[in-house]
């Protein structure tokens, strides 16, 4: 037995939607590896519970897995709002987001969330955000501009596969992001962080009140 299946034995299991989700993305879609799975849904949704946030702002939603579990800890009357930039990934993720029993928890936006976010007027409790790798930086500047105080950022795939230890390559601008974002947040006297070393890297930041 390897250590991550002595891990799923000894959490809350994902639900059967959760589970038919995750087999749908490895079947139908590109870079199934991208859905955040069992033990990262199941932190996030207790996260979420621990915050307790009113509004929470998702970037990426890919195939949906991350914002279902992100709802699910929502309180009554809370409202995740979640943007996918790929259009093509919209027939895919749409159904599965407006089937579940979170539906009316989530508002899902095809579009640029640094375009679209700052003309809805809103202030978010808590951003996740798993977008492109390169823009990561203005992901998180953005993100503060729309923050509450005390508000947090949780930030994925910052260890990104172990690339960050080693040099980049001029065309690997997704690993040049992710070294530049983590940098540039350690270095962001506005906020405290801590990052994990869970599945793809996951970095906890909050806004100083």
């Amino acid at each position: 037995m390897s250590i991550d299946e002595y891990i799923l034995q000894h959490i809350d299991p994902e639900s059967d939607y959760l589970k038919a989700l995750y087999r749908d993305t490895h079947v139908k879609l590109l870079r199934p590896r991208m859905v955040s799975g069992h033990v990262q849904g199941r932190l996030l949704k207790m996260l979420v519970e621990m915050i307790r946030p009113g509004l929470i702002l998702e970037i990426g939603t890919y195939s949906g897995y991350s914002a279902l579990c992100l709802a699910e800890g929502l309180k009554e009357g809370g409202m995740l709002h979640t943007f996918e930039i790929n259009d093509e990934q919209e027939d895919f993720t749409r159904p599965w987001l407006e089937r579940s029993a979170y539906a009316d928890k989530i508002k899902f936006y095809v579009g640029d969330a640094l375009k679209i976010v700052p003309r809805l007027g809103l202030t978010f409790d808590l951003v996740f955000v798993d977008g492109d790798k390169r823009e990561y930086i203005d992901y998180y500047n953005m993100a503060l501009e729309h923050l509450s105080p005390g508000g947090y950022i949780i930030a994925d795939n910052t260890l990104w596969d172990g690339h960050v230890l080693q040099e980049s390559h001029a065309a690997d601008r997704q690993t040049a992001g992710i070294k530049a974002f983590n940098d540039y947040v350690t270095q962001d006297e506005r906020t405290e962080k801590v990052m994990l070393p869970l599945r793809d890297g996951l970095t906890i930041i909050r806004l100083r009140g």
